[in-house]
């Protein structure tokens, strides 16, 4: 793919030194170093708010710098340097996707590489250009999925489709910003191997950013890492550092090195309600407090997930809550009947972007509580929620101005105060550092020890080894397979059940 850009191994792609970044009076890049070489994998690696997006986006031409250098590929850039976004030497997939919903696959993965406004939309050519990226990673994906639209997609699917139109862009350097959040460890792995080819084929530079030590270890050559706004560590090889060391130095150690809660088990609450999920291969009851996994491909646990918050209220489960027949028609009716939710597609199905903080922390109550108007004890309520989280903001500042892991925490936080009878969450850790999953695992733990039983779902193995008291694991066409408690639960107990263990 893309011969024609080859470049020799070790030519500089990105160079950055001193960069500046402010938002108003908040120093957001307080002097970054950077550098990516043709060949190399380099992983940016550093808290959430540590400036790892803000930078990407300056490289990526999205914001313009305040102060520092900045060159790619050899070419000097100006503060103002919005033409890199469109030039083919950069390619990003970001935290929170851009595809198109209305169109299909094929669509979204051609069109960015049409070279001109007036050229005609070749289908047949647009098919094959998207076979082939997306056969990259996922062949089988790919022999059903070109003709579909991508609003029809799981958040999963849309991921690979990400990722894909980036594969395909014959930009000089891909910036992988979380590109495994939504991913099987199979996929993260055909992933991995398309990322190396492309490397080989043509001497591409790529940055990888990632929570996961595990993947930066399989994909990474190099490693930066920034913490509050600056370069801690610049180009050092990743295998000279230990795990400790890279957490140490994002300054989350002791984030890192805080025990999760105890599990809930017999604390919960007497009051709240035991949970009964049944369907033709498995039948699991769940105690009031605990926290049930759900592991494996997508479409076993979407299914469940569904159902439970009234998304798609007839399927293959019967679910039932102290021996009566659970049915929510809607998510209105499964949020007034106790059960909350927290989507895995934070950008488009959960912060609200344009409305203030206090807002987004409210919205859960007032569909709960019916309210038309916002009460006046909102903003106390909403304040006495940011103090606990110990989060530096205001209930009337808007989310963007917020890191993704501090975003995810106050999509958590709006059930807090509700103490749903259920609260159903989708990789409620996707694209968190270390020491936030640390925050909201405690988060979680609380509520379960107050009587809410927490349904998890996660592909991250040793996170529901850690959190879970009970996992259901699903094959890959979606059957669940096994119930697995306490002890069993382990990662590669959970890689053989869900059939992943390659």
């Amino acid at each position: 793919m893309h011969a024609n850009i080859a470049l020799a191994a070790g030519d500089q792609l990105v160079e950055a030194r001193g960069v500046l970044k402010n938002f108003g009076a908040t120093q957001v890049l307080r002097g970054v170093n950077f550098s990516v070489r043709s060949g190399e994998v380099h992983a940016l690696l550093g808290g959430n708010g540590a400036g790892k997006s803000t930078l990407i986006k300056i490289i990526t031409g999205l914001l313009s710098r305040d102060g520092g250098d900045l060159s790619i590929a050899g070419v000097p850039r100006p503060r103002e340097n919005h033409a890199v976004a469109d030039s083919n030497l950069v390619a990003v997939v970001h935290q929170e996707m851009a595809l198109l919903p209305h169109l299909t696959v094929a669509e979204n993965i051609a069109l960015p590489q049409s070279r001109s406004s007036w050229q005609r939309f070749d289908r047949m050519a647009a098919r094959e250009q998207a076979m082939r990226a997306l056969s990259l990673i996922d062949a089988d994906f790919a022999a059903h999925a070109l003709d579909h639209k991508v609003l029809s997609l799981s958040l999963h699917e849309r991921q690979l489709v990400e990722i894909a139109r980036t594969l395909d862009s014959g930009a000089r350097l891909l910036l992988l910003d979380e590109p495994t959040a939504n991913l099987t460890a199979t996929e993260s792995e055909r992933l991995f191997g398309a990322v190396r080819r492309l490397i080989s084929a043509t001497g591409i530079g790529v940055v990888f950013v990632s929570h996961r030590m595990r993947e930066i270890r399989q994909i990474a050559d190099v490693c930066t890492i920034l913490r509050n706004g600056i370069t801690v560590v610049d180009r050092e090889p990743v295998a000279s550092l230990s795990d400790a060391d890279i957490v140490e130095r994002m300054g989350q150690g002791a984030a890192a090195r805080v025990g999760a809660p105890p599990r809930a088990g017999s604390n919960a609450n007497a009051n709240a309600r035991r949970l009964r999920l049944r369907c033709d291969e498995l039948d699991l009851e769940i105690e009031a407090g605990q926290v049930l996994g759900l592991a494996g491909a997508p479409a076993g646990p979407s299914a469940l997930i569904d159902q439970l918050v009234g998304a798609k209220p007839h399927g293959a489960w019967q679910i039932e809550a102290e021996g009566q027949a659970v049915l929510a028609r809607s998510p209105r009716e499964a949020v007034r009947s106790g059960v909350g939710y927290v989507s895995g597609d934070r950008a488009n199905k959960g912060v609200l972007h344009s409305l203030p903080i206090v807002d987004n922390l409210m919205v859960s109550r007032r569909v709960l509580q019916r309210d038309a108007w916002v009460q006046s004890t909102e903003r106390q309520l909403s304040q006495s929620l940011i103090s606990a989280l110990a989060i530096k903001t205001s209930p009337w500042q808007l989310p963007h101005t917020l890191s993704g892991g501090t975003q995810q925490k106050l999509l958590i936080a709006r059930w807090t105060a509700l103490a749903p009878q259920l609260l159903v969450l989708e990789e409620p850790t996707r694209g968190v550092d270390i020491g936030t999953k640390r925050e909201i695992y405690a988060q979680i733990r609380a509520m379960a020890q107050a009587g809410t039983t927490v349904v998890w779902w996660s592909t991250e193995g040793v996170e529901l080894a850690e959190v879970c008291d009970c996992v259901i694991a699903f094959d890959p066409d979606g059957r669940p397979t096994h119930a697995l408690h306490g002890a069993q639960i382990t990662e590669e107990r959970l890689a053989e059940a869900t059939g992943m263990a390659g």
